[in-house]
């Protein structure tokens, strides 16, 4: 029996082992820096990339050579640039529905040995779940934030600076939520030109320009399936918070993602496990000053003070107003294709230009923006703010906006820019830095193909069922188990004391009968008679 448990935890670590993040453990190592190559081998059958199952193969790797926009005029001083090509020319190409760095796992929406079985998840107000499932989501973020990533590294130094051989690697072990963390960071950091303070600022790979939305919903998907591998929940999903005509950041509780600290209005409450947290990647200015990456340690706690920012910035939070005339802007990037582009859907919900006129603006921050400088703490600088839980909540709730717009325009794949748009967003553009690889164009299609759905883009009927009766539902069944639970107790017992009390007055009856026999000897046959014996009237009326 011990034999089977071992092997039965051994074989969940592997089912469980996760698939998504920055650098492969396999090929953070000189030998793979030096050719170059990273192509892990599967642990289901011992080959690369699970050749020998079909699942998938060893590739070069042909990056998109359509021209950027003017942004950013350097060109090969940046690792980020033709993303991968600076640490790897060789990764695993999956087949079918199989995915992972090794081909081990499935793309999303698909499951199963084969990743034959597809899957719908849903995407619940985080303010519909229950208690119980609100609890267990900030446990989830604990366990993700204090577990170390099985898997995956990060890099704490440029490719230069690991040798031309990688005879120097320099890769850190984080935690599985700061492993997510540090991905916002390096994708957003400034590019590093050569010296103490010499930076490019105008250079981000997922935001400010077309990548910005699929490039945070393949984010969100590779996070959400971490946490499911991580707590072994396949049910699991990141709720979202519907801040729409909000005048107070209404999650801010020591339920829910954390109150304000009434010894210090920038600090979490002590009451919430978010006080404890440590964040990284938060200096920006300080690594461009030493000309060096964040380094993944810790840099202090967690900061939030919600609606003490600069009005003149943000005025309020979105409008359901807003979002409405948000969605209907017909193009999804025009012009320069950054924050200057008039009448650009991802612009405006972006938050670089007004929601009511789809024009440009400068000095102020509407939509997803406005969320951040609200927060007025971690979240609102760029490079650390998915430190914060909010985070999570809010940008999947704009991924949801995203998804509004998918299907009340649905644009063809040809919509979204093949070239011109800034570095790291033309559509042919690896997302900058996932590994296994991700193109900007292959996400620019609605969430149902990815395999969830948000629970208030469903249809009434079913999401009513599923937003609001479902808890109570499930309340109730829990209560019905309880009370058939406590009948069958019940009912065992009763049965227990009516028979004692049957075998008691059995035993007196048969007394009684005794008692008469030695007086009336005369009528012991009638007693055993076949006309009295079994009788149901005798029975009932002995008892």
């Amino acid at each position: 029996m011990v034999l089977l448990v071992v092997l039965g935890s051994l074989l969940q670590l592997l089912l469980l082992r996760p698939s998504v993040g920055q650098f492969p453990r396999p090929c953070a190592n000189s030998v793979s820096l030096r050719t170059k190559q990273c192509c892990p081998v599967w642990e289901g059958d011992g080959s690369a990339c699970g050749a020998t199952s079909g699942r998938g193969f060893c590739e070069d790797v042909t990056v998109s050579e359509e021209p950027n926009g003017p942004q950013f005029p350097h060109s090969g001083i940046d690792d980020r640039e033709r993303w991968p090509l600076a640490f790897f020319n060789r990764t695993c190409r999956c087949a079918g529905n199989y995915g992972g760095f090794d081909c081990g796992e499935c793309v999303f929406g698909y499951f199963g040995s084969r990743c034959a079985e597809q899957r719908q998840y849903l995407r619940k107000n985080i303010f519909s779940l229950s208690v119980a499932e609100q609890q267990r989501f900030i446990s989830y973020l604990n366990l993700a934030k204090t577990t170390v990533a099985a898997d995956y590294v990060i890099v704490t130094g440029t490719r230069a600076e690991m040798g031309e051989n990688g005879e120097n690697p320099m890769f850190f072990n984080v935690s599985v939520y700061d492993l997510f963390v540090w991905m916002h960071y390096y994708v957003s950091r400034d590019a590093l030109l050569g010296g103490p303070g010499n930076v490019w600022q105008d250079i981000d790979f997922a935001h400010e320009s077309s990548a910005f939305l699929p490039w945070h919903r393949v984010f969100l998907l590779n996070w959400e399936h971490e946490i499911r591998k991580i707590t072994g929940d396949f049910n699991f999903t990141i709720p979202y918070w519907d801040w729409r005509d909000e005048t107070e950041c209404t999650v801010c509780t020591d339920n829910l993602m954390g109150g304000r600290n009434p010894l210090n209005p920038e600090l979490i409450s002590p009451a919430s496990i978010f006080s404890s947290w440590k964040v990284i990647c938060t200096m920006p200015q300080e690594y461009n000053r030493r000309a060096t990456l964040c380094p993944g340690t810790s840099e202090g706690p967690l900061l939030r003070n919600p609606g003490n920012h600069n009005p003149n910035r943000t005025r309020r939070l979105p409008t359901s107003a807003d979002v409405d005339s948000v969605i209907s802007i017909e193009t999804y990037e025009t012009g320069p294709m950054d924050r200057r582009a008039n009448m650009s859907f991802r612009n405006a919900l972006e938050g670089f230009a007004s929601p009511e006129t789809g024009m440009a603006v400068t000095g102020q921050s509407t939509m997803h923006n406005a969320l951040h400088v609200f927060m007025n703490g971690t979240m609102s600088s760029v490079q650390g703010s998915a430190n914060d839980p909010i985070f999570l909540l809010h940008h999947a709730f704009i991924d949801s906006i995203f998804e509004q717009w998918l299907r009340k325009h649905t644009p063809p794949r040809s919509h979204y820019p093949t070239a011109d748009a800034p570095i790291g967003h033309n559509g042919g553009h690896y997302m900058v830095p996932f590994l296994p690889l991700y193109r900007n164009a292959d996400y620019f299609l609605g969430n149902q193909a990815l395999g969830y759905e948000y629970s208030y883009l469903q249809d009434p009927g079913t999401r009513f069922v599923q937003e609001f009766l479902t808890p109570y539902l499930q309340e109730a069944q829990l209560l019905w188990q309880w009370l058939l639970g406590a009948g069958l107790i019940g009912a065992t017992l009763a049965g227990v004391v009516m028979t004692g009390v049957y075998l008691l007055l059995r035993k007196q009856s048969e007394n009684s009968k005794r008692k008469l026999t030695s007086s009336f000897g005369e009528r012991q046959p009638l007693l055993h008679s076949s006309s009295e014996e079994g009788s149901g009237t005798s029975y009932q009326t002995t008892l």
